[in-house]
């Protein structure tokens, strides 16, 4: 470990870590490990009994990954690349959380990690450069420097239908799944929510329920998995330039290789054209190919609409009952400009006698009952509802936690109108906090282990500077906050993204501001613009040892 003059981070002002690190999933987990490799003295404080964040609360079943297992992985070891089988397309929550828990124990990651603690505050104290974090139990800890990696979809949203906690059946929500799994043979069942967690878990809960019956807030696109189980020769081959597919995969738009990006736009082929090349994604499956057909598919909402109707004719081919097809088509928003869910069998499951649709834009819920759910026009009598309702995504995890600057203001009044980052790395007036994969960057528009790398990378590399130097203090200025959110903004405002209503506006929270959160710029235009900054010198950043206004 480096002496105390050497690191402005280490205890000379008695704090108890040089670094602490909210949350203890993917990110946590691997800003522990990077920052330990410094001589920096962390810990992780996390909510659960258990790490891997995301992949330890989202046990609901059919939970997968959207990104192939071959890319969604850590990249910072080789060996650990090479050694790991995956034995699917795409990766299934036990598999993730298996491997999650692999990479812990072979670094030894838990002994820096705080299990079933909850941060309920955090305070800086410009005189002293400290940051104290408070639990929820009233334990203090302090540090110079504190990482939020509490994760994007990380604070569920549970519904609030008046009558809820009346219902006396039993009830679920897909984020907070038991870890003991659920039973629902010969139950009547009721999914609320058909989002990537709902499509996922409707074909398996239908496969148990004695009659399911799915209320439906959206019809969503979704794109068939086309899941199998890996061919050796493929893994091979893959493994075998695995080092040089992660460095290309900084120069995509998703942070992943191997699709050969688009050449033509969707209106310059005929018809007969499109539908071939659309069909020809459609059987490979997954969401980024389907993407990549043509390159105005986000920008023309002509040219969007045509492989909307392509998605729509499916459905209408796969679901045998026509009203119900319908329903199960979107209308209204463009294909791509809410997440893309990849299914198995969701739209066949329909098909089951047993199986019901009821669309809520036409029939809302009035309330939950005793009994079961009561819409303007029926009332369902339901064993078990299972709320498949999403997140308050991005800034959720944060904003639960008082974060503020002593005698300053809060995170909360300074995101009143919405998020406001620089580079969705720092807060303008907050220093020494950052966030991994915070809003306005691309995160969850992008193959979220790399993001989380490379902010983390960012971080570090930060600190080792402000170790070299002497800074105790790096802030992010108004100004240069200012021109980034309005960079996001005028990038987001050039798509066809902002059309819909999703969780990406915050959409799906009452009262929760409308506002565009992640950069849709892309992960290679986003990393040239972090690696600009790093060049001039930190631009848009003050760093010191001395209190400086923002």
């Amino acid at each position: 470990m480096p002496d105390d003059a050497a690191s402005p981070f280490l205890s000379d002002r008695g704090a108890d870590f040089d670094v602490v690190i909210v949350g203890a999933g993917v990110a946590g987990l691997y800003a522990i490990h990077r920052l330990r490799k410094m001589g920096l003295r962390v810990r992780a404080y996390e909510t659960g009994d258990g790490v891997g964040g995301t992949w330890f609360w989202n046990r609901y079943p059919g939970c997968r990954c959207d990104v192939e297992s071959l890319e969604y992985s850590f990249s910072f070891d080789e060996d650990l690349q090479q050694e790991w089988e995956w034995p699917e397309r795409y990766g299934t929550q036990p598999e993730i959380l298996k491997y999650v828990e692999h990479v812990v124990e072979r670094f030894d990651l838990m002994r820096d990690v705080q299990l079933n603690t909850r941060i309920a505050a955090a305070e800086f104290d410009e005189d002293a450069l400290l940051w104290t974090l408070t639990t929820a139990s009233g334990e203090r800890v302090t540090a110079p420097v504190c990482i939020m990696a509490a994760g994007n979809l990380s604070t569920p949203r549970r519904p609030d239908y008046p009558g809820l906690d009346a219902f006396t059946g039993r009830c679920y929500h897909t984020g907070l799944w038991p870890k003991e799994g659920v039973d629902f043979t010969g139950l009547r069942v009721g999914v609320v929510g058909t989002g990537s967690s709902g499509v996922q878990s409707i074909p398996h809960i239908a496969a148990q329920a004695a009659e399911l019956t799915v209320f439906q807030r959206t019809a969503n696109f979704i794109l068939p998995a086309r899941n199998h189980l890996h061919d050796p020769e493929k893994v091979r081959r893959h493994k075998a330039v695995y080092a040089e597919r992660r460095r290309a995969a900084y120069d995509t738009p998703f942070g992943i290789a191997g699709y050969p990006p688009p050449t033509k736009k969707a209106l310059e082929a005929g018809a007969e054209e499109r539908h071939a090349q659309y069909e020809a994604k459609w059987q490979e499956g997954g969401s980024i190919s389907f993407l990549f057909s043509y390159t105005d598919l986000l920008q023309d909402s002509e040219a969007n609409e045509t492989a909307a109707e392509f998605v729509r004719e499916k459905i209408r081919q796969t679901v045998k009952d026509p009203v119900t097809a319908e329903r199960l088509c979107p209308d209204n928003h463009p294909i791509g400009t809410k997440r893309l869910i990849l299914d198995t069998n969701y739209f066949e499951t329909y098909n089951e006698p047993h199986v019901s649709l009821v669309d809520l834009r036409s029939t809302p819920i009035e309330t939950i009952t005793p009994r079961g759910i009561r819409t303007t026009d029926a009332e369902f009598d339901l064993d078990a509802i299972v709320f498949a309702t999403g997140f308050d995504a991005m800034t959720g995890a944060m904003l639960a936690i008082d974060i503020r600057v002593k005698d300053g203001v809060t995170l909360e009044e300074q995101w009143t109108g919405g998020p406001r980052t620089y580079l969705g790395l720092m807060v303008a007036g907050v220093p020494n906090l950052f966030m991994v994969t915070g809003p306005q960057s691309p995160g969850v528009k992008s193959q979220m282990i790399l993001s989380i790398e490379m902010h983390v990378d960012w971080i570090a590399e930060c600190l080792e500077r402000m170790r070299r130097n002497g800074q105790r203090r790096i802030v992010a200025t108004a100004k240069a906050q200012e021109n980034w959110v309005d960079h996001v903004r005028e990038v987001a405002e050039a798509t066809l993204y902002p059309q819909a209503n999703s969780w990406y506006m915050g959409a799906n929270i009452p009262g929760k501001p409308r506002v565009f959160m992640p950069y849709v710029g892309g992960v290679h235009t986003y990393k040239k613009v972090c690696d600009e900054v790093v060049a001039k010198g930190y631009e848009g950043f003050v760093l010191s040892g001395e209190k400086v206004g923002a």
